[in-house]
């Protein structure tokens, strides 16, 4: 009986702050490499489903665009192709994979924006440099009928486009994938204060950021220091009869995460006098939110604080969500079996 004590308490300690990262081991699902429509300008109306691209040129992707006849041409262009899935898909965990783009990208899909990496002008920031792996979610997809994906483009001068990688959507073969889905558009703030964990902090002076997505990749490059994330949700009614987790990824470096202005866990220590870190900013990030905290309010805010030493920063990798103690503790258990 004390050793299965000892057991579990070992166990849980891990639950919180595993000690192996999410294994990822994508699968190509459906190869997008190929001919797309393209147009050089930019207008808000060539993201929606339902615009007709009939007349657009056709490009080849990946591939610079200066190669296939736009030789010269910096500036705005956008990209559309369209895909179906089956079904069955609907209970996979699908990535899109577009590779390295040159400089900025928006990638909308049926319309909606689900992914974008550096930043637009006029506050211009390059990230030609970062591979673009946006999570496509079931909520945002449409199964046995036609998607769209449109992909904004920017370039500042030399080779532009969607230049090369393996484009395609891909399938992870080790999903944990959240009840509620929360990437997307966060709040985010560069600094440190203690007050930036309250409920009713005043974010109207806030930027918005992509999450998860490295922050130097959209419009904070080389920054190093403390930065805070903030999203609010409504909570939906009779969302857990037990302690939910929250899902936040992989963090570079290290953070505090706070539900309702109560701390519910960290990973490492922030303390920029003293940077002893290990292997944090590999972590998969989980946390128990104590029941509680949703009984008490209609509504969930979470502040995340994290520290980044250097190069990369920020909440740079999924999954970022709500998921029931129950499904968290199978994936963990099938982790380490395979382990």
């Amino acid at each position: 009986m004390k050793q299965l004590i000892i057991y579990i308490t070992l166990f849980f300690i891990g639950f919180n702050n595993p000690s192996w990262g999410q294994k990822r081991d994508l699968k190509i699902y459906n190869p997008l490499r190929g001919t797309w429509k393209f147009s050089i300008g930019d207008k808000p109306e060539w993201m929606s489903y339902d615009f007709d691209d009939s007349n657009w040129e056709n490009i080849y992707v990946p591939g610079p665009w200066e190669q296939q006849g736009f030789n010269g041409y910096d500036g705005y262009a956008w990209y559309r192709t369209s895909f179906t899935l089956p079904a069955g898909a609907s209970d996979k965990e699908l990535w899109l994979d577009l590779g390295y783009i040159d400089d900025i990208d928006e990638c909308y899909l049926n319309g909606k924006l689900i992914g974008s990496s550096g930043t637009f002008p006029p506050d211009y920031q390059t990230a030609y440099n970062a591979h673009r792996l946006y999570l496509l979610t079931p909520e945002d997809l449409m199964f046995n009928t036609k998607n769209v994906l449109a992909i904004r483009v920017y370039d500042s001068y030399n080779e532009g486009g969607i230049i090369s990688g393996k484009i395609g959507i891909w399938e992870n073969q080790y999903p944990l994938v959240p009840d509620i889905n929360l990437a997307g558009r966060w709040k985010f703030k560069t600094g440190d204060e203690k007050y930036y964990s309250k409920i009713d902090l005043n974010e109207s002076n806030w930027d918005e950021i992509y999450v998860p997505s490295a922050w130097e990749d959209q419009g904070y490059e080389n920054y190093d220091g403390i930065g805070w994330y903030r999203k609010t949700i409504t909570i939906p009614d009779g969302l857990y009869t037990d302690s939910p987790v929250l899902l936040l990824g992989k963090i570079d470096d290290v953070d505090e995460v706070y539900v309702n202005d109560m701390m519910i866990g960290n990973t490492g220590l922030i303390d920029p006098s003293y940077f002893v870190y290990g292997d944090a900013y590999d972590d998969l990030r989980g946390y128990i939110i104590p029941l509680e905290i949703l009984k008490k309010s209609k509504t969930m805010t979470i502040a995340v604080r994290v520290y980044d030493e250097r190069l990369t920063g920020g909440i740079y990798e999924g999954p970022i969500g709500l998921i029931s103690q129950d499904k968290y503790i199978k994936y963990w258990l099938k982790q380490r079996k395979e382990h």
